[in-house]
This record gives C-alpha cells, structure tokens and sequence, in this order.
C-alpha cells in the first residue's frame, strides 16, 4: 500500500534537542482542544527542500492532521470521478511510511466533491481506536491497527441534514462517549429542526444521549468543541447552527447555559480565560449592524444570557473560520482576512495585528513561545509572539508562485514534531527523538451529590420483531457527575412492545415508542422502534399522519384523502423544508426493490420532483426538468444517469427502483417509471453500475416541493 505514495525522507535535518515532555495531539485543537502544546524545544525554522524536514507525504486536503503516539492520522479524499471516496490513512510519524488505509463512500449528500472530508479524525488515548464523521452524516469507528469496529448513518437513523457548504463537526472523544453534532429531523419529539448533539459509546456505537440547542437552525457547522469546569461542573462548549454558544453537561447533554451572538451559524471555536468563555463569530450581529464579534461570557453563567451579561464585547472584528489559542493575558486569533490579532484577554482590547495573507481558514497552534500556522495562500508561518509585536521566525511558502498549495488545515505538535497538511501534502518538521511522553492530567472525580438525572442507555434502539435489547438506568447529580447504575421501575408505551426488568422485546407490527423510568425520586426515558423485515407494503389508509418510525417525516408531510384514497402528502408550506429525503428502514437492509406511486401538483407551471431511496441510491422525477434520473450522489455528476421523460402535473406515475450486487463486486441500481395505470415496461430504462458500490442502505422517499407532492402506495420487496 505504501507504494501507492511517495514519500520523502531526507537526511538533512538539522540538530533539534528532543523535547523533554511529548504530548499526543489526538484531536482537531490538540489534548486540551484549545490549540495548545506544552512541548518544548520546537522548531523555529524549516524548508520544503530539506532543513529540518523529516518527510513529505503527498496526501493532503483540509482536515487537520491528529499524531497519537507514532501515528499520524489524516481525514482526506482519494481517487477522482465516480472513484472519489473519503479516505483515513495512518502515517508512521517517523517516516511518513503509510501504514494502513481505509475508503468509505459519500452518498446521498449534498456536499459537493471538492469539500469531502471535512472533520478531522480523533483517538481514543484510552484506546487508540479511531474515529470519523464523513460529510454524508457517517461515523466510523475504527481500532489502531484499522480494523472497521461499527459505524452509524446519521442520515438515515436520525435525519441528519447535510449541505452544499460542507461544514461537519470533528469528534470529540470524553471518557466512554464519542460526540458529534449537526442539524437533524428524526422522530417523535427529534423530529423538529434543530442543532443536536449525539453521543455514542466508544466501543459499541450504542447512543447515550442526545441533546439539543433551542433555537431555529441557519446554517450547518463546523465549529470545534471545547470542554471546561466551572464550579465541578463539566460543560460542553460549542457554537451552534442557530447563531448561539452553548454549554451542555458533558455526561448527559443538559443545556446550562445559551448565548445568542450571531443571525448565521457559529465556526470559531472558543478558549476558557479563567473563568471566562471566549467566543467570536462574523456574521451579522444581533444588535448591531456591523460585521463580526469577540465577547467575553461567565463560564458560570445559568440559562439565557443576556448580551448586558457580557464581560467584553468588541463588534465589528471578524474572526469567524479560524480558532483563537490563550496565551497568559492574551488572545490570539486570525481574522477571516489572513491578520493575526492579538487581544487583552481579560478586555478585548486590540494590543497588536500582523497580515499574513488575505484569506484564512486555519486554526493557530501555540506550543515553545511560539505560534505555528498556515494560510490559503500557501504560506506556513512560525511566529514569536510579545506583549506589543510578533516577530516572524519563519515564512515558508509551498508549492510554486503559480500553484500555491493551500492550508486551510490547522497544523499538529507530537513528540518534538510539527505536522503541517496543505491541500496536495502532508509533512512533518522536527526530531526523529521522541520526547518523554507527559504523564496524562489527574482529575480527580468529584464527589457525587444527590440524585438529579436519570440516564437510559441505549438512549434509542431499533428493532426487527421478537428482538430484545437490554436497557440500564443510571443516576447523576445535577453538576452531571455520575453516581451509580441502579435498578428501576420500567414501562413501555408505543406498539406491542413490553419491558421487564430493563429487557424490551420487540412485538409484531411496525411501531415507534417510549420506554419511562423511574428511580429514586428521578425519572428518564429511551426511545424505541421496530420495522418488519420486506415485504412493506403502504397506503396509508390506517394512517392519520406518516408513520411515526419514519425518519425526517413529521412536519413536513400530511395524510390526505384525494380521490376516494388516503396518500402522504409532502406539503410545500415551508422552504427551509421544502425538500426532505425521509427513511422508514434500517440502514443495514440490501438487495430489495422499492416502489411508489408519485403525483406532482402542476401550479403556475410550476412542479416539484419525487423519489425513491433504495441502498443508497435515488430514482426522482423531476417535474420541472422533465426527466428521470438515477444518482447516489448528486453534486458529483459522474455518478448521475439522466433519461429525458415526460411528466404532466396532476398525474400519477409509478417509479421502481432495483440495487443488485454484481458477480464482479460491484453494484447495480436500475429504475424505470411509468404512467400508473398502465402496464409496467418490460425493460429497465435507466440504469447504472457503480464500481464504488454502496452495500447496504435504508429505504425512503424523496421530495422537492415548492408546490405539494404525493406519495402512495409504497412497496419495499426483497430481490428474488
């Protein structure tokens, strides 16, 4: 594998004191997720041609780079075309020696190509198992040696959205949970809109809790996770999609506090100044009409806080891409225009500023008295800060004047070695001597008070018929500290499912249900689903309103009579909602037909399109355009196979759709579409083979509805 990479090892290094103490950098922002190291004797100089290089990898992208132990870990893209996919690979940190990699696909997402793997890879340092959020809504788990250990599809389990902008969150891994957030419409009470949180057991993938912000959701984010103590209290810091700052009890997901800044989602990430969270963002404010702030909040702050609340507030700066880092009494940060700022960090006030380019996206790191970071422009800086100016140590630029390589990743520091990755490369700059790694920080566990919160693990399952699954019922204090697991009192509402003991078994019928629990003087509760295996078959007629199994559903769709029969609307009353991909099967169902009856309405010549999911691929009608087309992931359009076909509105049609694996290992998905009420074609009309095959996925339905869509008769079969 190591074949497929040229990689530069080069002997001209010069002398570098190992550092004394080594950290591991397992994450976006470093151990402590602030962008700091506490290693010593760092470089202050270096060359793409050889001074101080240690080697040069030629895989790149925009996702930092994380260094555990003697590995590096890179979240990247590979291949081209039809062949693109999202690629983790581990590097050996000595020699840049690819040591193993793993592929997985984008699918069924709006991110177009070039802004694939987006979040940066994190460790468990328990562990050392890896993990992944892809920009299709994937979470992957990976051990050391790259072993697949589970994944989940938030899209298809809990509606994650996914946009053009890209933007996905980096995990962060806490104990036994890997957490990670985006905008989403489940089910039941998740399916309105909103920013939720997610955290799943580390080495099961089985959820724990989901939280989630309060407000309306703007935009999707990207913005990097901090966690900090106040008053024993461990808190959750991240901006959020609907413009505000939020902290959630790390352990549960509880909201403590909320600080609305911005009418636009929130990317910066924030640092902890004693007892102040430093925030920034650029867009819109709240108040003002200017462009961009940087704000001080009491971390020990309760519920909404008001912007008189602020302990600083500087409007009119936008940093709102690149993360600041805390050095002492001062702030330092990047603004969206490529100028370091350095700020008064107990009042904001603007002590020095230096251009390093004209446009920025990467985060600082601040490790040895120095500051490390790159621009997309092409050119790595290494800084020396001071309390009235900056000196620049170091000014590399990388590539050539007229292909500059952009770094829009933020750079790594592990074991006397920094790690930079601009969008063509990685390299590694420093000592072939590791350091002593440092002793990991004592916390130690705070006393437990009172029984608060009531905690059921797995905080939601889903169920074939006559499945069990076996739930436990735990207590924390209301600082979210844990204090034991305990038995319960149990009851099941929703279907024919029933509970004893902590054990749920599933009944016959497709269901969506709540489990409550009770348990000195707290109470909780998890969240449950069955679906039958194929044949499904629905008309709705029993129905009130879609299914409550069904994902993304709920609030967007209606159950209506038209012509004497029910059939599921997809209304056209909102357009932040009007397109919805809606799942009603598990993710892991393969080799099955799905079928619908679809009937746009035709107003002002106006029409929307309708589909259907089948394993990851989609079959839509597109009213408008007057065609039938098959995709797996439509921003790239080498994976589209477009038909010309008629369609009048205020007709139904009939679309089929069938994936089949092929005896080369590949995949084929094949669609056809007619009037209904006619026969049925003998022949496929469309059809593709997909040599990245998707194997697995949930069945659904898809439309865009800037006037109403109708849905009926829906058939889900297993290929014969």
């Amino acid at each position: 594998m190591a074949g497929a990479f040229q990689f530069l090892a080069l002997s001209l290094v010069l002398t570098i004191s190992a550092p004394s103490l080594a950290e591991d950098w397992p994450e976006w922002r470093g151990p402590r997720r602030d962008g700091t190291s506490r290693e010593k004797g760092l470089p202050e100089k270096w060359s793409p041609a050889g001074e101080n290089l240690l080697w040069r990898v030629p895989i790149g992208g925009r996702s930092a780079p994380v260094v555990f132990g003697d590995r590096v870990y890179l979240y990247t893209t590979a291949g081209k075309g039809e062949l693109l996919q999202e690629q983790l690979s581990c590097l050996d940190a000595v020699t840049g020696k690819v040591l193993w990699q793993q592929k997985r696909n984008v699918f069924l997402s709006d991110v177009p190509p070039h802004r694939a793997a987006w979040a940066s890879p994190g460790v468990d340092p328990e562990t050392g198992n890896v993990y992944v959020f892809g920009v299709g809504g994937m979470l992957y788990a990976f051990s050391r040696e790259g072993k697949p250990l589970w994944e989940k599809s938030l899209a298809e389990e809990h509606g994650l959205i996914t946009t053009h902008g890209g933007r996905t969150v980096s995990p962060v891994i806490d104990g036994e949970m890997v957490i990670v957030s985006g905008l989403s419409t489940g089910w039941g009470s998740q399916a309105p809109p909103a920013h939720r949180f997610f955290a799943f057991h580390k080495n099961s993938g089985a959820l724990i809790w989901a939280g989630q912000t309060t407000g309306r959701p703007y935009d999707t984010t990207y913005a990097p996770p901090l966690i900090g103590e106040a008053d024993g209290m461990r808190l959750l810091i991240y901006g959020a999609g609907d413009g505000a700052v939020y902290a959630l009890k790390v352990n549960t997901g509880e909201v403590v506090w909320k600080h609305e800044m911005s009418k636009r989602g929130i990317n910066s990430g924030a640092v902890i100044n004693n007892n102040t969270v430093i925030v920034s963002h650029s867009e819109e404010n709240l108040d003002t009409n200017e462009m961009g702030l940087l704000a001080g909040i009491d971390i020990k702050s309760r519920g909404i806080i008001a912007r008189e609340q602020r302990k600083f507030s500087i409007t009119g700066w936008q940093g709102g891409v690149s993360s600041p880092v805390l050095d002492g009494d001062r702030i330092y940060q990047v603004d969206n225009g490529s100028n370091l700022f350095a700020f008064d960090a107990y009042t904001g006030r603007t002590l020095w500023q230096l251009n390093l380019g004209t446009i920025q996206k990467a985060s600082l790191l601040l490790a040895d008295g120095k500051l490390y970071v790159g621009t997309e422009n092409g050119k790595f800086f290494i800084l020396r800060p001071r309390a009235e100016r900056c000196e620049i140590l170091s000014e590399v630029p990388l590539g050539t004047p007229d292909a500059p390589e952009a770094i829009i990743a933020s750079p790594a520091i592990s074991n006397g070695r920094l790690f930079v990755t601009s969008m063509e490369a990685t390299y590694a700059i420093g000592s072939r001597t590791p350091g002593k790694p440092a002793p990991p920080p004592a916390r130690p566990a705070a006393a437990p008070g009172k029984p608060a919160w009531l905690q059921v693990v797995p905080a939601e399952v889903l169920l074939k018929p006559g499945e069990t699954a076996v739930f436990t019922a735990r207590l924390f204090d209301e600082k979210g500290n844990f204090i034991k697991q305990t038995t319960a009192d149990w009851a099941a509402s929703g279907g024919e499912a029933r509970i004893e003991q902590g054990r749920l078994t599933a009944g016959a019928k497709a269901c969506a249900g709540v489990i409550k629990v009770s348990a000195e003087g707290v109470t909780g509760e998890a969240r449950f689903r069955v679906i039958p295996p194929p044949p499904v078959e629905e008309d709705f007629e029993s129905h009130s309103a879609a299914p409550a199994w069904w994902i993304n559903a709920a609030g967007k769709t209606a159950v209506r009579e038209l012509d004497g029969s029910k059939v599921l609307v997809k209304l056209a009353d909102n357009p932040f909602t009007k397109r919805a991909r809606m799942f009603f099967g598990p993710a892991a169902w393969s080799g099955y037909t799905i079928e619908s009856d679809v009937r746009m309405v035709d107003r002002r010549r106006q029409m929307g399109d309708a589909g259907v999911v089948a394993q990851r691929y989609q079959l839509t009608l597109f009213g408008n355009n007057q065609k039938l087309e098959l995709q797996s992931w439509q921003p790239d359009v080498s994976r589209t196979v477009v038909k010309s076909f008629s369609i009048k509105g205020d007709e139904w049609y009939r679309l089929k759709l069938r994936v089949e694996p092929t005896a080369d290992g590949k995949v084929r998905a094949r669609g056809k579409a007619w009037k209904r009420g006619e026969p049925e074609p003998a022949e496929w009309m469309i059809e593709r083979v997909d040599p990245t095959p998707n194997l697995n996925g949930a069945p659904g339905i898809y439309a865009d509805a800037p006037n109403e869509v109708y849905f009926d008769n829906l058939k889900v079969t297993s290929n014969q």
